[in-house]
């Protein structure tokens, strides 16, 4: 799993790299970086703390790496919750000051805002909750989060087939498409999340707790015989 999430962040990585490059040279302003020359700062802190969080993120999938390194999840932890914010934050930044590019529509808007936010809600509920020790929501509103923040390595790839038949992606297509990619990560993570078992509740003094009911002992050792009425005996003859 985690070589594959990394391979999946690669995509917006290598994008994210040109990116970079882009602005710390004399390219030429063109209208599709404009926008980003104008205000370089808010793109470069979202491809370097989503390339981080993505890269890191998945590691945190690797069992038998944290095994080895009981520290690393704990440490990698307080990384990730100010990279993700960082990543979100900048990214609805973006969605809301820059112009608007000639591909995308409102309804594109629309969403990554709530993308956004919802990335943003998903890792302060992931934070709250390790403060609570509440581990197994902790796990699950982390695991939220960084899908949310991998949609991007998602939705190249469910762009990819319609670029290649129409030659483009734009307005409500694109919305769709980019939408796909979210929901897809979602709903892996969901399915995963409800296929990992439960683990058993302790009750007081670390018993696991049972449903069933113990049968009382009396203080001799012996289990207690049935009392039978005089009416009962004198049936049975």
């Amino acid at each position: 799993m985690p070589a594959g999430l990394i391979a999946l962040s690669a995509i917006p990585a290598i994008a994210g790299t040109f990116r970079v490059t882009e602005l710390t040279s004399n390219a030429a302003v063109t209208p599709d970086n404009a926008r980003f020359f104008a205000a370089p700062t808010p793109v470069l802190v979202h491809i370097v703390s989503a390339t981080l969080y993505c890269l890191f993120g998945a590691l945190q999938f690797a069992r038998g790496f944290r095994s080895r390194r009981r520290d690393w999840h704990r440490l990698a932890g307080r990384l990730l919750v100010p990279l993700g914010l960082a990543s979100a934050l900048s990214g609805l930044w973006m969605t809301i000051f820059y112009d608007r590019p000639a591909q995308d529509n409102e309804l594109l808007t629309g969403i990554r805002l709530v993308a956004g936010a919802t990335m943003v809600g998903c890792l302060v509920l992931g934070f709250t909750s390790i403060r609570q020790r509440k581990i197994t929501r902790h796990r699950a509103w982390m695991a939220r989060a960084y899908a949310i923040g991998l949609g991007a390595g998602t939705q190249a790839l469910t762009n990819a087939p319609w670029i290649l038949l129409t030659g483009e992606s734009t307005g409500t297509p694109r919305a769709l498409l980019m939408l796909a990619g979210w929901l897809i990560n979602v709903a892996v993570v969901e399915w995963a999340l409800r296929r990992r078992p439960s683990p058993p509740r302790r009750a007081a003094g670390g018993r696991i707790a049972t449903n069933a009911r113990p049968r009382t002992v009396p203080a001799g050792g012996q289990q207690a015989r049935p009392r039978i009425d005089s009416k009962s005996a004198a049936r049975l003859g």
